[in-house]
């Protein structure tokens, strides 16, 4: 087997194509290797539009490059023609190894976007000598025509929460699918208000969905999010995650904290001691002795922490109506513990809105739906923005959340095999 037909094999070439020459010039850098492919002297080829074999009207140079052949760059050069078909006239073909206006092959893109997705796209771009707005114009590609082809015919649980997407209070609101097992992003948004809710009932719609089915949402408690989902999908109950419950209580705590640690000195190490889980025992030797000097001068920030850590007895409640007890109960006792106590005023506020929310809270016990998910993808999402020090606008950090959480690797995957 001599070296065109390895290339020819390596390259996946079928009829009519032939690998007619190729050159290696080491005298340039990078390093290049030149493939040049033409189809057989009076070849047919198929028809863009109607797939009929056609002969050809003209020919035009095109240029792709290619995976690297070891260490040399490989551009892949051929005639395309134009067939000439009775029905629907002059077309350009589409030759099998790129996709219609890349100036990249497929294996090309497919090695790319592999690598994008575990790599900042600068670092990618630098390791494969080539810019990062053309890397980025692969990505907004396949992005593209995977929200093209997306079925949200079966979408009946939704849950919902933003992520950072830069500093400034700047925010993409991010949609899963609760159903699916892989790939449950369906929809991202800038933005993190009512408007969100309305732009996703706009896209389910658009893509075989329709907001009347929707009868979940797992959201936290703003009140953008509550009031956009009771107008844009009318027949969906709201289950508020118990992550967000226990956050609203954690950071009263750390208010309280802040407060009162300017009339009485707090050790260094109570800041965290009060926002860590005690039950998975990770605390260090310090921040167990300031809890425990915290307890014994029952400090308002003590009876804060106390406040915050009796929400694990609502967590185990083993039944909605055994949930909706508890949560009466506590906040009877809680709301005493309270009273009269100014510096205690965030966790009144806390208090208040576990009260406001009580029934879309007990949900969690019917639905046996959470948030934990998105939450768990939204570490993801900030790793990849921490990883790249930020992305130059939304639309690219958009694109990522979408390159991480939805099926686009599986298009890749099937765009390479046909």
């Amino acid at each position: 087997m001599d070296g065109t037909q390895i290339l020819t094999l390596g390259l996946g070439l079928e009829a009519p194509w032939v690998l007619k020459d190729q050159h290696l010039d080491t005298f340039v850098s990078p390093h290049r290797l030149d493939l040049y492919v033409e189809a057989e002297r009076g070849s047919l080829y198929p028809c863009p539009e109607c797939g009929k074999a056609c002969k050809a009207h003209d020919f035009a140079d095109k240029t792709w490059r290619h995976l690297n052949f070891f260490q040399h760059h490989c551009y892949l050069h051929a005639r395309v023609p134009r067939t000439q078909c009775p029905e629907h006239g002059i077309k350009r073909i589409e030759v099998p190894w790129a996709r219609p206006g890349s100036d990249f092959t497929l294996l090309f893109e497919q090695a790319a976007m592999s690598l994008v997705k575990e790599m900042p796209v600068l670092a990618v771009s630098r390791q494969l000598e080539m810019s990062d707005k053309r890397l980025w114009r692969i990505v907004h590609h396949y992005v593209g025509r995977m929200l093209g082809e997306l079925d949200l015919s079966r979408v009946t649980a939704v849950g919902v929460d933003e992520t950072a997407s830069r500093r400034g209070h700047r925010y993409v609101t991010v949609f899963l699918d609760m159903q699916r097992k892989q790939d449950p992003v369906i929809f991202a948004v800038p933005g993190h208000g009512k408007a969100t809710i309305e732009a996703f009932s706009a896209f389910l719609a658009a893509h075989g969905g329709h907001p009347n089915h929707v009868t979940e949402v797992v959201c936290d408690m703003s009140k953008a999010f509550l009031n956009g989902a009771a107008e844009q999908l009318p027949n969906a109950e709201v289950t508020v995650d118990w992550f967000h419950i226990v956050q609203t209580f954690t950071k009263a705590l750390d208010e309280v904290r802040k407060r009162e640690r300017r009339h009485q000195a707090h050790p260094k190490a109570l800041r965290w001691a009060v926002l860590k889980n005690t039950e998975t025992g990770n605390l260090t030797d310090q921040q167990i002795t300031a809890l425990q000097e915290l307890m014994s001068d029952r400090s308002a920030t003590a009876d804060a922490w106390i406040i915050k850590e009796k929400l694990r007895w609502i967590q185990k409640a083993p039944t909605p109506r055994a949930a909706r007890w508890r949560i009466t109960n506590y906040l009877r006792v809680m709301r005493e513990a309270v009273i009269d106590k100014p510096l205690l005023k965030p966790m009144i506020k806390a208090l208040e809105t576990l009260k406001r929310h009580t029934e879309r809270v007990v949900r969690r016990w019917m639905s046996g739906l959470t948030n934990a998910r998105l939450e768990g993808m939204n570490g993801l999402f900030q790793a990849a923005r921490s990883r790249a020090r930020g992305y130059r606008n939304e639309a690219n950090f958009i694109a990522m959340i979408y390159l991480i959480g939805s099926p686009v690797g599986r298009l890749l995957d099937r765009a390479k095999s046909t």
